[in-house]
């Protein structure tokens, strides 16, 4: 059984826990969501979603 979870869950659950362990200040937290936030609305975002989907397919073929 494979289980697959999106980068926008594990860099949410990334983000929480460098609050939880005060790793990371929450103006710091609230400028790296708004710069996701922005990123995403710009030419820049299919770049990235097709760096992200070629690094999961490389990660998945190692496995196996």
């Amino acid at each position: 059984m494979f289980l697959t979870i999106s980068a926008l869950a594990l860099l949410g659950l990334f983000l929480a826990l460098l609050l939880r362990f005060r790793a990371l200040g929450v103006g710091a937290a609230a400028v790296a969501v708004l710069f996701g936030f922005y990123l995403s609305r710009t030419g820049a975002a299919d770049a990235i979603d097709q760096i992200m989907s070629a690094l999961g397919s490389a990660i998945h073929n190692i496995g196996g």
